[in-house]
């Protein structure tokens, strides 16, 4: 009886512990939200506030997600020396001094310094990624980590509901008035009122900065316990024992492919719209709830994910019916017009939510000691971001930005592909 007392109370303090580092890793994915989402108002901020066309426009997004790309395989390197807590504060200090550049680079009016802003932004997310990406997932059974990383999402995507709200609220005061007073001003009056709009992110940024800076100091001293994922279970050391390399696992290369396409998808839908509710004729002021609208369509299909996942539906078969409902409001978004179509770019949101929560899983999983490098690979496809956005703004510049959405269908039809056949590729 008090070896069954020891070992209850044993479970109980376990559970304890999980419930209070998930509750810290949900503060981050607040966190990697708010910072994310708001590049769907600057995207159209910084068109007005220095003079850009579409095409330039969608590097605000290149230059954050790019940063995955190059700084991926260097944060599975801090990770490995520094642990995954100490190296969620790291990141989280790298990303205040992105913030804090936003301010020279406002006062300045300097593109150059604001896409800088934001790929040391981009970078400390990077870091922070790798860490709390795979911490969620090992932290319990494989099989419901997507529920896990889907409660993370919910974080996440409220983070992402509120920062265009918040930050749109602050620049687009007045811009559809100024846009049409700019078109008549001499050239004086026009960098002076630039220079006012451009100002106008200083003191958020400032706000982020202080935020930034008082988090990286309470996870480094919180209670969230290191985990260690170089070490291997008997069963899987003995079916890695002959891996020497990542690329030993096709499953894991798919899933980084399918990841890169998703991330694609996920911030055309997330980061276009209010751009193409305007060329809808939609006026900016309004617009910028369309980007929330996304948000919240993902929220739900997370709460769905949590409520069905593992008990009713698998990861795998949600992805599949992801992917589906991808190409399904894509292709409404191309045949329909104004508000609806702008609405069904929206709701791709719908589609996207599950897409995240379960590639990780699918992707890692068996990959033991290589799971930090493997995790790195994912953090890597997250360039699809800084890829796929301009390619959708130069073929909106020169088609229109209603048939420019004809590139998430095959993106979305690659997604399928992984959810029923990819992941189960586990030999070269």
């Amino acid at each position: 009886m008090k070896n069954q007392s020891n070992t209850s109370t044993s479970a109980q303090a376990k559970k304890s512990e999980t419930n209070r580092s998930i509750i810290i890793i949900g503060a981050l994915f607040f966190i990697f939200g708010f910072v994310t989402w708001l590049n769907s108002v600057l995207v159209p901020y910084l068109k007005i506030a220095c003079e850009l066309n579409n095409f330039q426009s969608y590097f605000v997004v290149s230059a954050f997600y790019i940063s995955y790309l190059v700084m991926a395989l260097p944060s599975a390197k801090i990770l490995k020396s520094t642990g995954f807590k100490k190296g969620m504060s790291v990141g989280l200090l790298v990303m205040a001094v992105g913030a804090l550049i936003f301010v020279p680079a406002a006062y300045s009016r300097t593109y150059g310094l604001f896409l800088l802003g934001l790929f040391v932004l981009g970078t400390g997310l990077a870091i922070l990624q790798t860490a709390a990406n795979p911490y969620i997932t090992i932290l319990g059974p494989i099989e419901s980590a997507a529920k896990r990383i889907s409660i993370m999402g919910i974080c996440n995507k409220i983070a992402g509901t509120l920062a265009p709200l918040v930050l749109g609220a602050i620049v687009f005061k007045n811009t559809e008035t100024l846009v049409e007073e700019l078109k008549v001003m001499d050239v004086a009056q026009k960098a002076t009122v630039l220079n006012e709009l451009s100002e106008r992110v200083v003191v958020p940024y400032l706000i982020m900065m202080g935020v930034l800076i008082l988090l990286a100091v309470m996870i480094y001293f919180s209670s969230l316990p290191e985990i260690d994922t170089d070490s291997e279970d008997e069963d899987l050391a003995k079916t890695n024992s002959n891996k020497t390399s990542i690329f030993q696992f096709p499953h894991l290369l798919l899933g980084t492919l399918a990841m890169f396409f998703y991330v694609g998808v996920e911030v055309i839908a997330g980061d276009t719209v209010i751009s193409y509710a305007a060329s809808q004729g939609i006026p900016l002021i309004d617009a910028k709830v369309f980007t929330s609208y996304t948000l919240g369509a993902m929220i739900i299909g997370y709460i769905i994910g949590i409520s069905t996942i593992p008990k009713y539906i698998s990861q795998e078969k949600a992805l599949r019916v992801s992917a589906i409902i991808g190409i399904i409001f894509g292709l409404g978004a191309i045949f329909t017009d104004g508000f609806v179509s702008v609405l069904f770019i929206s709701l791709l949101g719908l589609g996207n939510a599950m897409v995240w929560p379960a590639i990780w899983p699918m992707s890692i999983a068996g990959l033991g000691r290589f799971t930090k490098i493997g995790s790195s690979f994912l953090i890597m496809a997250i360039a699809g971001g800084a890829i796929l956005p301009p390619l959708y703004g130069y073929l909106a510049d020169i088609v229109n930005p209603q048939n420019a959405y004809w590139i998430v269908i095959p993106c979305y039809a690659f997604i399928f592909f992984f959810a029923s056949k990819g992941y189960k590729i586990r030999t070269n």
